[in-house]
């Protein structure tokens, strides 16, 4: 592999006190017309990756209650679900634990002409094993290394990574902790280390502007969205995958193979007019072909 300087870094700090946090949907007709748009986009950049066998991979980290699963749910919704997979990550599994911790993202690796989503992701080790001291701190240094090379690796070899940062403040995560709190259909979605990680909301946002800094590059750039605002993050985080996916790439569909035109003229006994035509109850246009001895014969249009 060459060798790649780290002047790939990207040299703009992103800083989450920065973030334009306002609403800018004041209607649910307005905000359902934009989305209904991105996602027939984005269902057309997963056929054009079908067609030219391209991997994309898009992950998604955030603060817990920040909307990280309502807007993959939005990204997803009108894909085809055998194209495109998303992976929770929770703890590592007994199994996984006694390996490398980037053993079990590589077993979850796109296939040619598909998209994998990243419901949390590899940043586990600078983030939450880093600030709860789940990893030796000599392990959480090295891996902003390890994440580097194995994301060019990656790219190197063809895969589209985009990474989507979900940033909300702590009075709006306080509401929405307290919803999760009271609405019995919600219950699921608040755990103790939700609580428990509130309480170090500093020290967190030191490691994700540490993982900022140190893993934003051209090649896997960082996307640091404003989600207090639900309608608001679900059409940001859109519109920046389908830009970063979209990029260089032939979203109109191949053409037919004409080999297979011809079979199915063979198979259902019409001409590739009338296929074409798409009106199965055409008939076969027949004209007249004159013969020198004046005699003619019926021949079909198969043009």
């Amino acid at each position: 592999m060459a060798h790649h300087k780290s002047s790939e870094r990207i040299g703009k700090k992103i800083r989450l006190g920065k973030l334009d946090m306002r609403e800018h949907f004041g209607k649910r007709d307005d905000y359902e017309a934009r989305l209904a748009e991105l996602q027939t986009a984005m269902l057309r950049v997963q056929e054009a990756y079908y067609h030219e066998k391209r991997r994309a991979i898009i992950v998604f980290e955030g603060w817990d209650a920040a909307g990280k699963g309502g807007t993959i749910r939005r990204l997803t919704e009108h894909l085809d679900p055998r194209g495109c997979k998303v992976w929770p990550i929770a703890a590592p599994k007994p199994e996984e634990q006694g390996r490398h911790y980037l053993y079990r993202f590589w077993a979850r690796l796109p296939e040619p002409g598909t998209i994998a989503v990243f419901d949390r992701s590899w940043y586990g080790r600078v983030l939450v094993e880093r600030v709860e001291g789940f990893t030796a701190k000599r392990d959480w240094q090295r891996a902003y290394h390890e994440i580097n090379e194995f994301e060019r690796m990656l790219t190197d070899d063809g895969v589209r990574i985009v990474k989507l940062f979900l940033h909300i403040t702590p009075d709006e995560q306080l509401k929405r902790f307290l919803e999760r709190l009271n609405n019995p259909y919600k219950h699921w979605k608040i755990t103790q280390d939700d609580l428990r990680n509130r309480a170090r909301w500093g020290d967190y946002e030191d490691a994700i502007h540490d993982m900022f800094d140190r893993t934003s590059a051209h090649h896997a750039q960082w996307h640091a969205l404003a989600a207090n605002h639900k309608w608001m993050v679900r059409v940001t985080a859109l519109e920046t995958v389908v830009k970063a996916l979209d990029k260089g790439v032939a979203l109109t569909p191949p053409p037919i193979d004409p080999a297979v035109l011809r079979d199915a003229a063979d198979a259902l006994g019409m001409s590739v007019a009338t296929i074409r035509a798409g009106d199965p109850r055409a008939k076969k246009k027949k004209r007249r072909k004159g013969k020198k001895d004046g005699s003619a014969e019926e021949e079909a249009d198969v043009s």
